[in-house]
């Protein structure tokens, strides 16, 4: 049993949102992506993608061992050097003006160190430990949790997304400080919020369960089964679901870490005037698609609310690749983004949520952590289906289109998925 004390399952939820927030500014790495392909930069559409696509892989790569160590010793500790190397990543990435020097593969290299790796490891470290804890605290509202533990993380970018459009504003001008003094701020305040909201992430005790509950035997928890990552990868359901994290995510990752560029595509003017506006309501439906589709799926069920998000995700893709060949308003690009980003946010409610359903609650650290390794491969697919098409066509238009058709390979991976396991519905 881990060597957490028993908390206030209510406090737990605060530290969770406070944890999950600042992870989520990865988010927002647009504003950083469009400041490196112009002003004192102009790096190419591709380099812009490498340190976002890094961050989302270490992330997932370290969620896999941080899920196992949380298991070990409980969520506080753990959480807490996930601030640390949160905030030591970005300070670090504040020199990447001084080490570049002008050299744009230099610059994206220590970007990936730094801003990628170091920074995706504490999110890694961090983003596992309100889950796994608060899935133990509420075994009856497992996909309503998840949705609030994670809507924090949604609304990261929403929040610091108009943080970093006003540092990066501030310090816009053609010298060596136009990207490195925000990273320096934002380290900064990541590593002591991550670090204080840490500190109340705690674990019930063992085989406790609110009054009155008594776990359904049509889940794994009701059944008795705490199955370990190594019996979970060798099951069809777990490579399916995995399968169809991968698709899902690689849309709402390539639409979130270029929809400014795109937006700016689609129109200039409106584009560049009301980024921020985009990227924080795409943000914000992001964070509420979370909890909404986690709430759903505690109705209707895993399996049907994934086939409703994921033919909901395909329609946002294809549309948003149809408005590439138009000269419409801003207004579009925000509601569509938002739709994919309300779809996006679902992701990260449903499939913990599915993890627990069917591997049971006591190892979802362990369990969850290697199922995410899914978004970690999505996010370097999803730099991969923009970086190389736009700099190859000049235009989203086939991005969106390719991205698209991954939902809907999605919804068919689900419906054999249900097929598969009837009695888990």
């Amino acid at each position: 049993m881990s060597e957490e004390k028993v908390g206030n399952r209510n406090l737990v939820i605060l530290g969770a949102i406070i944890v999950q927030l600042c992870l989520g500014s990865i988010y927002a790495w647009s504003f950083f992506q469009t400041a490196l392909r112009g002003g004192a930069y102009t790096w190419s559409a591709f380099f812009t993608q490498l340190p976002f696509a890094a961050g989302l892989a270490s992330f997932a790569l370290f969620m896999i061992f941080a899920g196992r160590w949380q298991d070990r010793i409980g969520p506080r500790k753990v959480a807490t050097v996930g601030g640390v190397l949160l905030g030591i990543g970005y300070i670090l990435a504040f020199m990447v003006d001084i080490v570049a020097a002008g050299n744009e593969m230099v610059g994206t290299m220590w970007l990936i160190i730094t801003y990628g790796i170091i920074g995706g490891a504490g999110i890694g470290f961090a983003y596992v430990c309100p889950i796994a804890a608060l899935v133990k605290w509420f075994p009856d509202k497992k996909g309503t949790i998840t949705g609030i533990a994670v809507a924090g993380f949604g609304g990261g970018a929403l929040v610091f997304g108009y943080v970093e459009e006003f540092l990066l504003g501030m310090f816009n001008v053609p010298t060596t400080l136009q990207v490195g003094t925000p990273f320096l701020i934002l380290g900064i305040t990541y590593l002591v919020l991550v670090v204080l909201g840490a500190q109340v992430l705690t674990n019930p005790p063992e085989g406790w369960l609110p009054a009155g509950y008594t776990p359904p035997t049509t889940t794994a928890d009701g059944k008795g089964l705490d199955i370990m990552p190594g019996e979970m990868i060798r099951t069809a359901s777990f490579w399916l679901l995995w399968l169809m994290f991968v698709f899902a995510a690689t849309a709402g990752l390539m639409t979130l870490g270029n929809v400014k560029s795109a937006a700016l595509e689609v129109d200039p003017v409106g584009g560049a005037a009301f980024a921020a506006v985009i990227v924080g309501v795409m943000s914000l439906l992001n964070a509420a698609g979370r909890i909404v589709w986690g709430a759903v799926s505690d109705r209707l069920g895993r399996a049907n609310t994934m086939i409703t998000m994921f033919l909901v995700l395909a329609v946002g893709m294809f549309a948003f690749a149809y408005i590439t060949t138009l000269a419409v308003d801003w207004v579009a690009v925000m509601l569509i983004a938002s739709l994919i980003g309300f779809c996006f946010g679902g992701n990260f409610a449903l499939f913990p949520s599915a993890t627990a359903d069917f591997w049971g609650s006591k190892n979802v650290g362990k369990n969850y952590g290697v199922m995410f390794t899914a978004y970690g491969i999505a996010g370097i697919t999803g730099a991969f289906v923009a970086g190389p098409i736009v700099d190859a066509t000049g235009s989203y238009f086939m991005a969106f289109v390719v991205t698209g058709v991954l939902a809907i390979i999605a919804v068919v991976f689900t419906l054999v998925l249900k097929f598969m396991r009837k009695p888990s519905q």
